[in-house]
């Protein structure tokens, strides 16, 4: 797909009957500038009248009556075809923010977690609102108002034909001048903009790990980083300002002024009898009418610009390939897990595999850890299991089931995931555990809060589980958001339990809580432990000790101690570990 073409079909496809209210628009914007040139056209009949000494007063009336008509019709218009543009802007805005979030729920978690909130943020926000202005203004706005200097321009060819070509004379020097002005204009725009998104996402970043960059004293390097982008910015824009200066004022300035060739011309026709003063007066106010708005569609053409970038960043996002979903969904039969024969590489380059042909099985109702040396792809195996990403070949069941026929939402039932990572939205207590379930019951929503160790603390605050998490979301410890995470969790009653090292960095009064309630989550399920501290995984069923691409040791904690292998190097290093102090 080539998101660069027909960018502004694909503008009008974002609104239900866009095109029709956009082009209704324009043409109450055309009605409302012809308007406005009647009141011009009453005034130079009663100057005429005036001046030939055969006015009327019925007959002044009537001129006045006729400009007060038109400039109410004018006003009307102008307003109806505002109020219209300015909808449709805002449904298109409304429809494009609402296809992205759709969008976003239909991809593989692993390419939006891929995606910097900053470019994410800038894409939602800033770039489908600068759609607005242009939108909303311009189309309706332009189109009506160089109409209308073509029809002023005709007016006075009919005029005097001379004086149509004396208000032209300036015109080829500022084409020149905004010539050279948008030359090598769409390259630079582009890269305004990606220096504007490497500055958001800089931003972003440094605000988000202000809490980090405090702790390890790294406000300067960091500080640094974010400096360097905004600086970025404004020596790229500024520098792009300076480069176009000149031409700018050159063309800003020689513009507008007509009477450069009106005025000497005028005044010699009117010295040789072939022009009367009325035509000429009529002649300078109409000619300003001619160049204003061509000169305010030049200041419109950045504008422009930014609706197709935006488009074109839209539509990369939205032509992103979606999770692959099967024609029939089946159901799983029971709750074994099994890795068959799967590859997998982030980047899909065979060269650069996270697995190569791994094979395991996980016992329905069984207790599996999972273990290996930081990137050996022990995280991977969970969001695999959950589709962040699809397999490169190969396939993982449920229940005798590749998960690819299996529906989204229903996997989603299946499998429930803790991490080290417990993101709380800004609801109500409440309303965050009932994500889980959210038919169940207040009676239900306190009892899995009892069950994972939170119910206490809840009740303690100001509204009990009607308190909003934004409100002491900063006075909540780690672990008790944690134990928030789980009691969801209890909730939802996913069948298969996926622990990602939930207790590896809660201090011990925390870690025993957690664990009480993870005892609870895990009862009668088919749990899989990505363990980073073997101490906690010495029950399991089977440990599954991950290296090279593969399994290089599986079996349970006491026979692979007796192997001598990987895994006993590692608990060797773990007891040490744990026996290590500090000495004075």
């Amino acid at each position: 797909m080539n998101t660069n073409e027909h960018w502004i079909k694909s503008l009008f496809e974002f609104g239900k009957d866009a095109k029709f209210k956009i082009i209704l628009s324009v043409l109450l914007s055309i009605i409302s500038v012809f308007s406005g040139l009647i009141p011009y056209w009453t005034v130079y009949k009663i100057i005429l009248a005036i001046i030939k000494g055969n006015q009327e007063f019925n007959q002044v009336v009537l001129y006045i009556s006729i400009a007060i008509s038109a400039y109410i019709i004018q006003v009307v218009c102008f307003g109806s075809s505002t109020m219209l543009s300015h909808v449709t802007a805002y449904d298109i805005l409304s429809n494009i923010r609402k296809q992205l979030a759709q969008k976003l729920m239909r991809l593989p978690l692993g390419v939006v977690e891929s995606k910097k909130i900053g470019e994410l943020k800038s894409i939602f926000v800033d770039k489908v609102e600068t759609i607005e202005l242009p939108l909303a203004h311009i189309i309706p706005e332009v189109i009506g108002n160089l109409l209308l200097s073509i029809s002023i321009f005709v007016y006075i060819v009919i005029i005097d034909w001379r004086m149509a070509c004396a208000m032209l004379i300036t015109i080829p020097i500022a084409f020149f001048a905004f010539k050279k002005l948008m030359s090598g204009f769409n390259e630079t725009y582009e890269e305004q903009m990606a220096s504007n998104n490497y500055m958001n996402s800089s931003i972003v970043e440094y605000i988000e790990g202000i809490e980090v960059i405090k702790a390890f004293n790294q406000s300067q390097n960091s500080y640094k980083k974010y400096k360097d982008s905004v600086d970025a910015y404004k020596t790229h824009t500024l520098n792009w300002f300076k480069s176009t200066w000149g031409y700018m004022n050159l063309g800003a300035s020689i513009l507008p002024s007509t009477f450069l060739g009106v005025l000497p011309l005028g005044m010699y026709l009117i010295s040789i009898d072939q022009l009367t003063y009325a035509e000429f007066f009529l002649c300078l106010v109409l000619s300003l009418g001619v160049v204003a708005p061509i000169k305010n569609f030049t200041n419109y053409v950045n504008q422009l610009k930014s609706i197709q970038y935006a488009i074109v960043e839209v539509r990369k996002v939205l032509s992103l390939k979606d999770l692959e979903i099967s024609d029939q969904y089946k159901e799983p039969r029971h709750n074994e897990i099994t890795f068959n024969d799967v590859r997998f590489s982030y980047t899909n380059d065979k060269d650069n595999l996270v697995f190569n042909h791994l094979s395991f099985t996980i016992p329905e109702k069984s207790f599996t850890a999972i273990v290996g040396a930081s990137g050996s792809g022990k995280s991977t195996i969970a969001k695999l299991l959950s589709r962040y990403w699809d397999v490169t070949s190969g396939e993982i069941d449920i229940g005798g089931i590749n998960i690819k026929d299996i529906e989204p939402k229903k996997l989603n039932e299946l499998v429930g995931f803790v991490g080290q990572d417990n993101y709380l939205l800004n609801l109500t207590f409440k309303e965050n555990i009932k994500l889980g379930n959210p038919e169940a019951t207040d009676e239900a929503v306190e009892k899995a809060a009892e069950l994972a160790q939170c119910h206490e603390f809840i009740e303690k605050l100001p509204h009990g589980y009607d308190t909003n998490v934004g409100s002491v979301g900063d006075k909540l410890s780690g672990g008790e958001k944690q134990r928030v995470t789980i009691a969801r969790m209890i909730l939802k009653d996913a069948p298969i339990i996926v622990l990602d090292e939930a207790t590896a960095y809660v201090d011990p009064d925390n870690e025993q809580k957690i664990q009480a309630a993870l005892n609870t989550l895990t009862h009668n399920k088919t749990v899989i432990v990505i363990a980073h501290r073997l101490s906690t995984i010495t029950q399991a069923n089977q440990i599954i000790v991950l290296g090279d691409q593969q399994i290089i040791e599986k079996g349970t904690h006491t026979k692979l101690l007796e192997k001598k292998g990987q895994y006993k190097k590692m608990w060797d290093v773990h007891i040490g570990t744990k026996d290590w102090g500090v000495s004075s």
